[in-house]
Order: structure tokens, then sequence, then C-alpha cells
């Protein structure tokens, strides 16, 4: 007796991409055009995370070329550009041969899939750091050399200590550890672009919680960028203790 389509449906829907070549076989030969209408779905399905785990080689491919280095770290940094709040990096070291499916620069997900992958991240990674610059210390030292601060503190929370380090874009100064910077990075490299999610999950959800405290900036939702609403609170209201003096000259 054949199954009725609402049981194909919901077989489909709970299979792992992986696994839907055998369920496709198994009901190919189905004659109705609804069930033919599913597998055509799921075939696209899968074709879908073929081309992906096909983009995830390519986004190994620095872990390869490095791969006798047993700890390799990917370095990321968000925050540069706000007007307000700090300036957050992140240092992840990946299992040997990992592959984790959607794994991007963090600019390219979705918040949501931001949030799964960060929790995906940390289960998986061997270890994390984060480091952070504040405000203040972005007004004391540059932009810049507070992103490397950050930086550093990332670096140094981690353990087992990496044997190379592959940045997005720049070279870290004061670091006795081999870099290989990689212009954008976070798009080329796995480790780069965990590093890139676990800085932007962490520094929006600083920021959201900077919204309850300092209220009409809508931080919760530009994160401390220069949105139209944000610079008119600043005109209106003035700044509050997590805006970089530095940045908001322009504006009040």
């Amino acid at each position: 007796m054949s199954l009725s389509l609402a049981d194909i449906k919901k077989e489909l829907k709970a299979t792992d991409p992986a696994g839907l070549p055998e369920i496709i076989s198994r009901y190919e030969f189905d004659e109705r055009a609804s069930v033919q209408k599913e597998l055509e779905s799921a075939r696209k399905r899968y074709d879908k995370y073929i081309k992906e785990l096909d983009r995830l080689e390519t986004m190994a491919q620095y872990e390869e070329k490095y791969s006798e280095y047993e700890y390799i770290c990917g370095i990321d940094e968000v925050g540069r550009g706000p007007l307000a709040g700090p300036v957050v990096a992140g240092a992840v070291i990946l299992p040997r041969g990992a592959r984790i499916p959607y794994i991007n620069d963090s600019k390219q997900l979705s918040e949501a899939k931001r949030e799964e992958l960060y929790d995906v991240i940390m289960d998986q990674a061997v270890s994390v750091g984060i480091g952070q610059a504040s405000c203040e210390r972005i007004d004391e030292i540059n932009i810049l050399n507070a992103t490397y601060e950050a930086m550093r503190e990332a670096i140094s929370k981690l353990d087992p200590k990496p044997g190379l380090l592959l940045n997005d874009a720049v070279t870290i100064p004061g670091v006795d550890i081999r870099q290989i910077p990689i212009i954008k990075g976070d798009a080329k490299s796995m480790s780069i672009a965990a590093a890139s999610i676990i800085a932007k999950v962490t520094r929006d959800r600083i920021m959201v919680e900077y919204d309850s405290v300092y209220p009409g900036y809508g931080f919760a939702s530009n994160k401390g960028y220069g949105a139209a609403a944000h610079i008119e609170a600043l005109k209106t209201l003035g700044p509050t203790p997590i805006h970089r003096r530095s940045f908001i000259g322009n504006f009040i």
C-alpha cells in the first residue's frame, strides 16, 4: 500500500540532505503527479546541498594549504565603523578538516543564521577567544590600534596556542605567531568566517543590551552604526557614554 502524500512529504522534510537520494529512489516510480512534484523539490534541495559542499571545499582552501600546522586560528573584527559601542574581535580554532555548512562572511548571513551558526561554532571549535576595545579606548588610541588591541586580546584567550593566524586583510603588530593576511578573508576562509560570526553576534548582543540602558538611539536595530534615526537622536538627545567622541564631531 502506497504511503499518502502527507507521509511522503513528512519523510522528505525530516531527511538530512545527504540522505535524500535514497528517499527519492524509493518513490521515483510513484505515478502520482503530487508525489513527483515533491520529489522534484527534493532533487533541487539535494543539488543545492551538493553546491554548498563544493563551496565549503573552497572555503577550506587556506586551512588545507597550511595543514602542516596543528592549530590554525581565524581572526576577524566587527565594529570599526559605528558611532557607538566597542570594537569586537573573534579568534577561532576549528578542528582539522572541519566543514560547517552555510558558514560565510557574517555580513552575508541573516541574523537568525548567524545565531544558529554561532552555537554550532561554539560547540565544534577547539578554542574561541573574544576581545574588545571600548569607545574610550578607541578615542584614546584610534580605531585601528584599538582593533589590533582587541585582536591580541582574543588571541591571548586561546588554548591551545595556534601555530598560524589567518587574518582578514590585516597584519597584527605585536604578535609572535605567523600571520597570513587574506583580502576578503571572511568570504574565503572557514576559520575567518567563523571568527567574523562570533565577533558579530557578540557585538550585536552587547548593543541590544545597551539599547535598554540608553533608549532612544535604536541601538538594538542599528547596532551603533550611523543610521538616519541614530544620527537624529544623537543631535536631539546628545551623546551617551558609549558614543565614540572621535567619530561624532560632525553630528553634535
